[in-house]
């Protein structure tokens, strides 16, 4: 299943690449997505790695906010936020989960837990950074225990 992930995974980048060459109008706008592209590329990264993945962009009830991807990691249940940026004037990726930001993301992981069958369950929150350098490409990283919720 590895393998697979990793196939699937360098064919997004070489494709991503493709598509970064051409810069075609979709209709969307242009930070979806990027986000869209950023969030398929970390859910084959994160197979790569050996993740079980079970959801992706859940929405909580009430507006407690969404989980980009949710998956196993061995005995671990993964929240994972995802940042992708085209441009390092904002800083990394990763420095965009603001401390507000991670409330609502903590806030809706513990509304999924309580729906879960399996109890008790070992989480975290986990945030992949994915950065497009125009020159190097897609760079996937990976910071688990990002935060506390």
């Amino acid at each position: 299943m590895n393998l697979f992930a990793r196939l699937i995974y360098r064919a997004l980048v070489w494709k991503e690449r493709q598509r970064a060459r051409r810069a075609s109008p979709t209709g969307k706008a242009a930070h979806l997505e990027t986000g869209a592209r950023g969030e398929t590329l970390a859910y084959w990264y994160l197979r790569q790695a050996g993740y079980t993945m079970v959801a992706r962009n859940r929405r909580a009830r009430a507006g407690a906010g969404e989980l980009d991807l949710t998956g196993w990691d061995g005995p671990i249940l993964a929240f994972v936020e995802v940042k992708t940026r085209t441009s390092a004037e904002a800083g990394p990726p990763e420095a965009a989960v603001s401390r507000a930001q991670q409330k609502r993301i903590a806030k809706a992981a513990h509304e999924y837990l309580r729906r879960l069958e399996r109890k008790p369950v070992s989480y975290r929150f986990d945030i992949v950074s994915v950065f497009r350098d125009p020159e190097a490409g897609y760079q996937v990283r990976l910071i688990k225990d990002a935060f506390k919720g």
